[in-house]
């Protein structure tokens, strides 16, 4: 299996896209530390399935958005499964508002969690693999909104902005030390955050229109997306973003 002897650390893993992720590492052989704002049933049920998966791990609460919390959980790691391979900075809130209405307080928790706290886990993590002196993966979930406006969500746009950057300039920073930065970048993807969409017959048709493969995206494909990112399979890859989004980047036009 293509992640014996590894423990990935996967943000945001208690639902979707995250809950596929650690679920899909799991069943290639990596203990999974279940991370989510809250140790509550919902991560306990990821933990559930990593271990019908064939592996184990653990479940580890704290608010990635807090400098604090995100090097408590990376140290809670440590002790509990002994060491860090795999970071995935999964953990995501958006808010939607037209930009004159946009709170200070909904651009700080959008901004926090989805660019500060991507940073400062992986600042966390790679002083663990420095100081073990071991090289390792870090894969962060960003979005086609890296590149592709989103009106209503430009806080969203701006962090996932910045995550592009960033893993442009981890990936040369951070090379000779053996760690490869990537993203990956779902377009739409059926999951909770998009119920409103899902049960919009228009809405939905609009956006499938934009999708050159007519669907929407599921978990797994972006799962196995960051399955070899994270992987020796892609040891030679680092600095870039992998769309997983059906074509929708390069076919996208606003109705």
């Amino acid at each position: 299996m293509r992640m014996n002897d590894t423990v990935a650390l996967v943000t945001g893993s208690a639902q979707g896209i995250g809950r596929a992720i650690a679920v899909r590492l799991a069943q290639e052989g990596a203990k999974i530390v279940v991370e989510d704002r809250q140790d509550a049933d919902a991560a306990e049920q990821t933990l559930a399935q990593v271990r019908a998966a064939g592996s184990d791990g653990c479940v580890i609460a704290g608010n990635v958005g807090s400098v604090h919390d995100a090097r408590g959980v990376v140290d809670a790691a440590v002790a509990k499964l002994g060491r860090i391979d795999v970071l995935v900075n999964n953990a995501g809130v958006e808010r939607n508002a037209p930009f004159l209405e946009v709170s200070e307080a909904d651009y700080d928790l959008v901004l926090d969690v989805n660019l500060k706290g991507a940073f400062f886990m992986t600042q966390a993590v790679v002083r663990h693999l420095r100081d073990s002196h071991r090289g390792g993966r870090i894969v962060n979930i960003s979005s086609v909104h890296e590149e592709l406006p989103f009106p209503h969500f430009t806080s969203y746009c701006a962090s996932k902005g910045g995550m592009k950057m960033m893993v442009r300039n981890l990936a040369i920073e951070l090379a000779p030390l053996g760690i490869t930065v990537n993203n990956v970048a779902p377009g739409a993807v059926g999951t909770a955050i998009n119920n409103k969409l899902l049960h919009d017959p228009a809405e939905l048709s609009a956006l499938l229109a934009n999708i050159p493969l007519k669907r929407l995206g599921k978990v797994e494909d972006v799962a196995n997306a960051v399955l070899f990112l994270a992987s020796d399979e892609a040891s030679y890859v680092t600095g870039t973003t992998v769309y997983v989004d059906g074509g929708l980047l390069w076919n996208y036009s606003e109705q």
